[in-house]
């Protein structure tokens, strides 16, 4: 269990205030991953709204309950990156295209401006960037089905 030495709530306007052990307070704390795709629930870094590091927590799921559930909800209010499931169409190979995407969070439609907007995290994982700037991650390209797989190899 992670020794946890601050405490945490929100304050009357929604803001999160973390109190450390000394007793110092720090209204409006953000929580940050530090790795945000190869290990989400390690490493929560609280900052403060000058930039500056206030707590830590090794992982998410050694907190105690009331902190880890404010820790979620703040990360799932402000993260937003649906994971493709599936490539169901690509409107050309040439750039820019529509690609019409199945993801976690249902169907959608997105724009790809460029190869370039297709970055490659590791062996199997890619972030593409749609041209409203919102990110899709493939987590495995091994669990995609072959002719998503087929798609996708024509843009990398």
């Amino acid at each position: 269990m992670s020794n946890v030495s601050f405490q945490l709530e929100r304050d009357p306007y929604g803001r999160l205030v973390l109190t450390s052990e000394n007793g110092e307070r720090h209204e409006g704390v953000t929580p940050v991953r530090a790795f945000p795709i190869a290990a989400p629930d390690e490493g929560i870094s609280l900052v403060s709204f000058e930039g500056h590091e206030v707590g830590w927590a090794d992982r998410i799921a050694d907190l105690p309950v009331p902190i880890r559930t404010l820790i979620e909800d703040e990360l799932a209010s402000r993260e937003f990156v649906p994971e493709i499931r599936r490539i169901a169409s690509v409107s050309s190979f040439a750039c820019p295209s529509t690609w019409q995407v199945d993801t976690d969070r249902g169907s959608c439609e997105l724009v790809l401006k460029g190869e370039e907007d297709i970055r490659r995290l590791s062996r199997t994982q890619l972030l593409i960037a749609d041209t409203h700037g919102i990110q899709f991650l493939v987590r495995d390209l091994n669990t995609l089905d072959r002719q998503s797989k087929k798609l996708l190899d024509r843009f990398l």
